[in-house]
């Protein structure tokens, strides 16, 4: 029996010249009560307006066009706004992407959720902390009293959306929907997250709307899948049927991109090939703020004893979960970050201190790719004075002759050299992460460390830039540190992985080796966290920390 049910909806926004933009365009759908469907597409194609709307949301400028939207009998775009307060809080509600935008950062954790207890459930009293602290324990939140009085920025990325589902069952919805709730996880932290997600769906029956550009994801939790492109339903149908044998172009193109594990490996520079970096027990610990009476805590060291060697025109791949280690060791290499132990050596040269402090031909050679490329850009600067900038720095060229290497550069990069009067905000995502990625090639250095550069990208835009990454280092003889949590993108680009854990480093080798025969139970989590559980299973001890965190979902007492 239909439990959703969505008939020629059509959203637009307005252009500027007051023109309707689709956003959505007659997509009809109908979902069962208890299934599960995956919204999938690139950037802009529409699926989080889609998902949204399912709430009776809507952003600023757009408006509905036509059609509708039924939850059972309830029309929801006919609810006035009283209604839709107590609709989206007791029978649907949303998990988003980022947990630590979407809490209150000035409350903490459990008044944020006695709060919506009150509002949508009418508890009052003593019953109010306990039931939150029940829904904190049950979504696999440890210890719960003290995380309870915590402010949001004191949990982990996990922990967050733990809080954040804890808060979407507080009313017991009968639809829920989730926009990309596990983007920014660790695959481990995400395996826990889903596997939490399937247990709350069994348990109240639900009905899941779950957007997501990682369709690994999707084929793992999704029953149905539709595909979306510009604000059009291109494919719909099985999720099996439509990622195992799609009928669109489209559709085809998208699942071809998904990133592998079991990829071919990037050729090898040569055994006689010289070793660019070498890196001898590098150890380093954060200093804690000054305590009472001026005195400092003891801290964990957040790298201990690490060697690692990189040849000349190779990548070193870097993983491991949040809190390993390895944003630790790019900021050490590029000087980020200064006082650790040990040595680090790019050649026949040491490398220590704030970049700042290094001669400036050192900061050449080292150059570092961001994350988040919009936050790392000038937002005030235009794209060729962003790449300009190192060449005029570096080389002292003068504008006319840097303006030439822009318009080359672009071009490699794949880029129309028009996109150089454009602000950074101007571009789409993958573009943006090329100019990260140009900025950085500009300077002509030795050793480039891109730190989890791809983790926020669609999976088109992720396999052009990685194609390009592959390109470049072949043509270039660029040597790099590839670090990343998705193990299938580290298997893409690395000739070398080198394992994490803690500051500890569990193993590293050759590429294959590790995916096919890891050695450490920790190397061998994070491979069946992704599906690809080679060698023995995983040792008792990091199967029993995975299960831990689960367990609370699956008692017999159920969630609630």
């Amino acid at each position: 029996m239909t439990h959703l049910e969505i008939d020629n909806l059509s959203i637009a926004y307005s252009d500027d010249h007051g023109r309707d933009a689709f956003a959505v365009q007659d997509a009809t759908l109908s979902v069962a009560r208890g299934e599960s469907i995956g919204i999938v597409g690139e950037s802009g194609s529409g699926k989080s307006t889609l998902a949204r709307s399912l709430l009776g949301y809507l952003r600023p400028g757009a408006r509905i066009l036509k059609g509708g939207i039924k939850l059972g009998k309830t029309d929801v775009l006919r609810l006035s706004a009283a209604e839709l307060r107590q609709f989206r809080g007791s029978r649907v509600a949303m998990v988003p992407q980022n947990p630590l935008s979407s809490l209150t950062p000035h409350l903490r954790v459990g008044d944020q959720l006695a709060e919506l207890l009150r509002t949508h459930v009418g508890l009052r009293g003593k019953s109010v902390e306990e039931r939150a602290h029940d829904l904190m324990a049950r979504t696999g939140l440890p210890t719960t009293t003290t995380l309870a009085r915590r402010y949001p920025h004191e949990l982990s990325g996990g922990q967050r959306q733990r809080a954040v589902i804890a808060a979407a069952l507080i009313g017991r919805p009968e639809l829920i929907v989730l926009d990309e709730p596990t983007t920014a996880l660790d695959k481990t932290v995400e395996a826990k997250v889903l596997a939490l997600v399937e247990e709350i769906r069994a348990e109240l029956g639900a009905t899941l709307v779950y957007v997501s550009h990682d369709l690994n994801v999707i084929r793992r939790v999704c029953d149905r899948v539709i595909v979306m492109r510009d604000g059009s339903i291109v494919e719909a149908g099985d999720t099996e049927k439509v990622l195992n044998r799609p009928e669109n172009a489209y559709a085809r193109k998208l699942v071809s991109a998904i990133p592998r594990i079991d990829v071919s490996a990037p050729p090898e520079s040569g055994e006689d090939a010289p070793v660019a970096l070498k890196i001898n027990q590098l150890s380093f610990t954060y200093p804690k703020p000054r305590q009472l009476f001026g005195r400092r805590i003891s801290s964990e060291p957040a790298l201990e004893g690490i060697d690692l060697k990189i040849k000349q025109g190779e990548t070193l791949g870097v993983v491991g979960e949040s809190g390993s280690g390895k944003s630790t060791l790019a900021a050490l290499i590029a000087g980020a970050t200064a006082g650790h132990q040990g040595t680090i050596q790019l050649g026949t040269s040491a490398v220590s201190g704030h970049a700042i402090d290094r001669p400036a031909d050192m900061r050449r050679r080292i150059q570092l790719v961001f994350q988040d490329p919009l936050s790392a850009l000038n937002p005030t600067q235009t794209i060729g004075e962003i790449l300009s900038r190192p060449l005029r720095l570096y080389y002292k060229l003068t504008e006319a002759e840097a303006r030439e290497k822009v318009s080359t550069l672009m071009v490699e990069m794949g880029m129309s050299p028009d996109l150089a009067t454009r602000r950074p905000r101007q571009l789409s995502g993958g573009q943006q992460q090329r100019v990260g990625l140009a900025r950085a090639l500009a300077a002509r250095p030795e050793l480039v460390i891109c730190d989890e550069v791809t983790s926020a990208l669609d999976v088109t835009i992720q396999e052009q830039v990685l194609s390009l990454f592959l390109r470049l280092q072949q043509e270039l003889g660029l040597t790099s540190i590839f670090i990343s949590h998705d193990l299938a993108v580290i298997a893409r680009v690395s000739h070398q992985i080198a394992v994490l854990e803690k500051g500890v480093l569990r193993e590293v080798g050759p590429r294959d080796d590790i995916l096919n025969a890891p050695r450490h139970p920790y190397t061998r989590m994070l491979l069946d966290a992704v599906g690809h559980g080679p060698g023995p299973s995983v040792s008792e001890p990091y199967s029993q920390q995975i299960q831990a965190e689960i367990q609370p979902v699956t008692e017999t007492t159920g969630i609630f």
